[in-house]
């Protein structure tokens, strides 16, 4: 079984291929606005670098969201485009998921992406990934009070690439492998089903609703 793992919604690009439960590539950098330009020569140097062709591939597992907009569209049309020529399904993953996979001692992991103007894009998983609060775009003040009414704050800990004003935020350290793991029954989604989950409007979409009221 032959994976290509792909996520470009956050501010590190990650490409990996993985054969049988064991990384054989894996790439992790800072993206940029050439993203749309270097992302299909780092999958081409993947399969170059472990001596496979792109046919070998069983399954392809994207970061569909949330995140940057540009960066969700660019790799979930990417993927789509990869599974269509070859006739496989798609396996769509949160972003917030991805960064939960962080191993730690808590108990309940809180990814966060900064979205702006004191919202972020958050949830809340437990140590086997498995949804506590289910995505969501949220005030980081609302999403602090809901976990300091609900929980005790001290089971908790925060991941994020950004700069989010908590004490003790950690940066993501990413364990692929339990993310795969986790979704490798998932029966996979047809490509042209698959679609950016971004959580909010696009700025021009909610121009064009603010003009329609």
């Amino acid at each position: 079984m032959i994976s290509l793992f792909l996520d470009t919604c956050n501010s590190n690009l990650i490409v990996s291929l993985i054969q049988d439960n064991k990384i054989i590539y894996k790439r992790i950098e800072e993206t940029d606005k050439n993203l749309s330009v270097r992302l299909l020569p780092i999958i081409e140097e993947c399969f170059k670098e472990c001596n496979k062709s792109i046919n070998d591939i069983d399954r392809v597992y994207i970061a569909n969201g949330p995140g940057s907009f540009t960066g969700v569209r660019i790799g979930v049309t990417v993927a789509k485009v990869i599974a269509y020529s070859l006739n496989k399904k798609i396996i769509p993953i949160s972003e917030l998921q991805i960064l939960a996979s962080i191993p730690n001692e808590k108990n309940y992991i809180v990814p966060i992406i900064d979205a702006r103007r004191g919202f972020v894009y958050s949830s809340i998983y437990d140590n086997n990934l498995n949804v506590v609060y289910e995505d969501n775009y949220i005030s980081l003040q609302e999403l602090l009070d809901y976990i300091n009414t609900n929980y005790n704050i001290d089971d908790f800990i925060f991941v994020s690439y950004d700069n989010i004003d908590i004490e003790n935020i950690k940066k993501p350290d990413i364990d692929l492998l339990k993310i795969i793991s986790k979704h490798e029954n998932d029966e996979g989604v047809n490509c042209h089903k698959v679609n950016p989950n971004y959580l909010k409007k696009t700025e021009a979409e909610e121009k064009r609703s603010d003009n329609r009221n």
